[in-house]
């Protein structure tokens, strides 16, 4: 690893952290000029593709899942903290139960489940486009079901 401050070619790893994310966090210090830094390692993943309605193949790339999640979260009470632990645990999911391709219709139903919890509004968001609503009687069909369960406060 090669030192941001000196650009010397050695460090020595100072502590090692692992994070549930499939991140390894390190404290370095160099052996040239001392400074200390840290790096993030994540796990390379064996190269899962994507199978695309239109039976195209793309690589999985969670920033998609990030991007959907925070257009449908806009303006939402979810944190930073809410989404990354949606997208850590449908990358957990996504590769714990697949070995080298899963159609987006999984990943597009994880997200939708979980984020079904975490906030109301958001989940018709994401799903008013997950589910290619077309017309205002599809999100009444989608409201439904969440409107009738009078056990939980509704924030909708």
């Amino acid at each position: 690893m090669m030192c941001p401050y000196c650009q010397h070619g050695e460090t020595k790893v100072v502590d090692s952290r692992v994070s549930h994310d499939f991140v390894i966090r390190r404290r370095r210090s160099c052996l040239e000029c001392a400074q200390r830094f840290t790096t993030y390692e994540r796990i390379e993943e064996m190269g899962l593709k994507v199978i695309k309605k239109d039976g195209s193949r793309v690589p999985f790339d969670q920033e998609k899942i990030r991007s959907g999640l925070e257009k449908a979260c806009y303006k939402r009470p979810v944190s930073e903290s809410d989404i990354d632990a949606i997208i850590g645990a449908v990358e957990a999911d996504v590769y714990g139960t697949f070995e080298r391709e899963v159609p987006s219709r999984n990943i597009g139903e994880l997200v939708f489940n979980m984020l079904r919890s975490i906030d109301q509004v958001a989940f018709v968001r994401f799903a008013s486009v997950y589910r290619e609503f077309k017309d205002v009687n599809d999100f009444v069909e989608e409201l439904e079901p969440m409107l009738r369960d009078s056990d939980q406060p509704h924030k909708l």
